[in-house]
């Protein structure tokens, strides 16, 4: 399977699009502006769920008009990046956060880089953009997160060499939400339990609205456009408090993601006065996911579940992140508090060279699409500093 890269009627002046290849076992798609002079510092920007490299196409001018090479690659499992195996039966391993971490190391060596001046991940590509740093601070001496704090990797027991050894307990915690989830009133499912099914991918590439009012819904539902965002700290990981969450998180149990948010439709004047995703740009996305289907991009559900996966991160345990970091959120966005303890566990144990935490004000999940200068803005002062400091 091969693609074409994107026409450049659908990208902004200065942004491109190619295929590099051989990259890790891939050909990877990716977005580029600042490309035409040599030397440029290089900027790569990782997109999550359900996005593309085309989420980064408002943000990546504003960064090559600062001086930046900008690179923006369609994940492993996304878009027109090919070499991966789609379906559910396939092999998740491809799919895990050090192999996708490797996917960025393959790409900045090709671009014939030997480190970046900064590595920014949203949502899913916030893990990966962590480890990344994590594995090569040499690599990526400068980290941005945005909408998924990093808690930190997976820790081996400590100092227990002369206690009484504890009996092996598998950890049920999961599990154990999603039995006290499912004795709700209505019962409901948490989102990332559903995304990880069977199920999922066939209920999303054919939803019955049809694919671009299914994507329209679900951009504009987690947007800071849709009223009905009111983000704020879970109390605990218990089931009572999840289901204080929108019904995009914590779905009711036995509806599909498409019916989940096909009640939040914003209205013909919602979309015509959308500036951020007009009709043109989402049918890009809906182009994309009707050729793919969403299975490669939903395998990483999968992987936070999957023992042996998460397991190899332990390789890391008790390391923290030590290069200058930045954590951006939207004030609109549940992303930020979606797993209670991660953010106090990255700003007290998982940085040490955290420069704060950022909160865009009326932003919900989309930053780079909704609030695209205020997020360069961020981004090129963190830059100046990081850069001082290195």
């Amino acid at each position: 399977m091969t693609h074409s890269p994107l026409g450049s009627a659908t990208l902004p002046d200065g942004v491109r699009s190619r295929l590099v290849h051989g990259l890790n076992g891939l050909d990877v798609h990716i977005l580029e502006a600042g490309h035409e002079g040599p030397g440029r510092p290089l900027v790569l920007l990782l997109h999550g769920f359900p996005d593309l490299a085309y989420g980064w196409r408002h943000l990546m001018p504003i960064l090559a008009d600062a001086g930046y090479h900008v690179v923006a690659p369609d994940q492993r499992g996304y878009g027109r990046t090919t070499g991966w195996e789609n379906g559910y039966d396939v092999p998740l391993e491809p799919f895990s956060l050090l192999n996708m971490a490797r996917d960025a190391v393959a790409l900045v060596s090709a671009l014939g880089c030997r480190r970046t001046a900064m590595i920014v991940g949203h949502d899913i590509g916030s893990p990966i953009a962590a480890y990344c740093a994590l594995a090569r601070p040499d690599m990526f001496p400068s980290l941005v997160l945005m909408s998924a704090p990093f808690p930190g990797p997976p820790a081996f027991p400590f100092d227990t060499a002369d206690r009484e050894p504890l009996p092996a307990r598998p950890d049920n915690s999961a599990r154990a939400l999603a039995t006290a989830l499912a004795a709700l009133d209505p019962p409901r499912v948490h989102y990332q339990h559903y995304l990880g099914g069977r199920q999922a991918n066939a209920d999303m590439s054919h939803p019955p609205q049809g694919l671009h009012a299914f994507l329209r819904a679900f951009f504009h539902v987690k947007s800071g456009d849709w009223p009905g965002n009111r983000p704020h700290q879970l109390a605990a990981p218990t089931a009572a408090e999840f289901a204080r969450m929108p019904s995009y998180y914590v779905m009711e149990r036995g509806r599909t993601m498409p019916e989940t948010v096909a009640p939040f439709h914003p209205s013909a004047d919602e979309v015509r006065d959308c500036a951020w995703l007009t009709d043109r740009e989402l049918d890009v996305y809906a182009t994309e996911y009707g050729r793919t289907g969403f299975q490669g991009a939903l395998q990483a559900y999968r992987v936070f579940a999957d023992p042996a996966l998460n397991a190899q991160l332990r390789l890391f345990s008790g390391r923290t992140i030590d290069v200058p970091s930045l954590f951006i959120g939207g004030t609109r966005d549940w992303g930020t508090h979606a797993a209670p303890g991660a953010l106090d566990r990255m700003t007290g144990q998982a940085m040490t060279k955290l420069a704060g935490v950022e909160m865009v004000d009326g932003s919900g999940h989309w930053i780079q699409q909704e609030q695209p200068a205020r997020l360069g803005a961020l981004l090129l002062d963190f830059a100046r500093r990081a850069g001082r400091a290195g």
